[in-house]
């Protein structure tokens, strides 16, 4: 089975579609899989529900398919660093589920080991829970959250081999190995693809069995916020 592609526009043909649910890797601007999202903003689809941490910023990450207006709904956990996130969301032009960053990442992880759902004492009395079951364990009250299962995840990695194994890089991992369990599809772009046999098996962050498409590339590595001190006086 060929799973290796020569770019990411090759790679979703036939896979991306108008209103499909993508699970997309990624924390801020670390990890993020900025060529896939670019081929999704070039393909045209519409009415796309993304679930993410967040939406990385205006003009970077899943920020280019809001300013493109393909996106109908967010399943996130953060909107603080964009701007028109935030814009369309209080405009009531995008809709927005909320879900605390824990409980966003099990849902992604029960969608990949195939649980329908999960009980959690997070967001109990909030907004989170309304509209939600409620169940009482040992005196304790619980919200019941489902998984996600995704038409297709998309993810950043560092390094792959030809089937599909995948190595991030450091906290470069973050949403990135739950969000790709959960897609039917999941396409990885890497930094390197390596011969066969020459990852050690321990090393291993996610096996090829998840992984249906790769392809390689250069990536940005974008900063998203940048701290200096002020050069001292001499």
């Amino acid at each position: 089975m060929k799973k290796v592609y020569a770019n990411a526009t090759e790679a979703l043909d036939g896979v991306i579609s108008d209103g499909m649910m993508i699970a997309a890797g990624g924390f801020g601007l670390c990890g993020i899989p900025e060529l896939l999202l670019e081929a999704i903003k070039d393909s045209g689809a519409q009415d796309l529900t993304f679930a993410s941490n967040n939406a990385g910023v205006d003009n970077f990450g899943i920020g280019i398919l809001l300013q493109t207006k393909q996106v109908k709904k967010m399943i996130s956990s953060y909107v603080g660093e964009n701007a028109e996130f935030m814009r369309q969301y209080l405009a009531g032009e995008l809709e927005l589920e909320f879900n605390p960053q824990g409980t966003l990442a099990e849902r992604m992880r029960a969608g990949g080991a195939g649980i329908p759902g999960f009980y959690t004492k997070t967001g109990v009395g909030t907004v989170i829970a309304d509209g939600k079951e409620h169940k009482d364990f040992n005196g304790e009250t619980y919200i019941l959250e489902e998984g996600i299962f995704a038409d297709l995840a998309i993810v950043k990695a560092w390094k792959a081999d030809d089937t599909g194994n995948l190595i991030f890089r450091k906290t470069a991992r973050n949403f990135n190995v739950p969000a790709a369990t959960c897609g039917k599809i999941c396409i990885a772009e890497v930094e390197e693809i390596v011969p066969r046999g020459s990852l050690d098996p321990d090393m291993i962050h996610l096996p090829g069995i998840y992984v249906h498409r790769i392809i390689q590339g250069q990536h940005e590595k974008r900063i998203e916020q940048r701290t200096t001190r002020k050069k001292e006086e001499a």
